[in-house]
């Protein structure tokens, strides 16, 4: 298992802004293009980047220090990334949950990155190179 560790912050630092990758909107075309499945339940993702996502939610679940199995998808693609992660936040005004990895299967966090860099390629308004999709990939939050 490869490890993608993300700790909780702490005091003044939980609510500042914990990502150091950037995130995604994880919709193509308005439609959901990423999926969550935990305890068998399909979620189409809010977002998604090397370090977590985020589901919709209108109740708090699971537990903030609970560490759970989860398995990504991608719409009409037949992988799928297996891991677990934690809860990192639940956003009641928005009704979503933010996750961090604390592990990846296997070769599960270079397929998340092959993913995430088709993904800036496919919905890019301006046009880019992969090497310019990977350096979003790799680079740090703007949002």
């Amino acid at each position: 298992m490869s490890e993608t560790r993300a700790v909780p912050p702490q005091g003044d630092e939980a609510s500042a802004e914990r990502r150091g990758c950037q995130r995604f909107v994880a919709r193509r075309r308005g439609e959901p293009c990423f999926w969550v499945v935990m305890d068998g339940t399909r979620i189409p993702l809010n977002d998604l980047s090397a370090e977590g996502f985020s589901y919709p939610s209108a109740t708090p679940a699971p537990a903030s220090d609970e560490v759970f199995g989860f398995v990504l998808q991608r719409e009409g693609v037949p992988d799928e990334i297996r891991g677990r992660a934690v809860t990192v936040n639940f956003l009641a005004a928005s009704a979503q949950i933010g996750c961090s990895f604390v592990s990846l299967e296997g070769d599960g966090a270079e397929r998340l990155r092959d993913w995430l860099i088709a993904h800036v390629l496919m919905t890019a308004t301006v046009r880019i190179t992969e090497k310019d999709a990977a350096a979003i990939v790799a680079g740090p939050s703007l949002i």
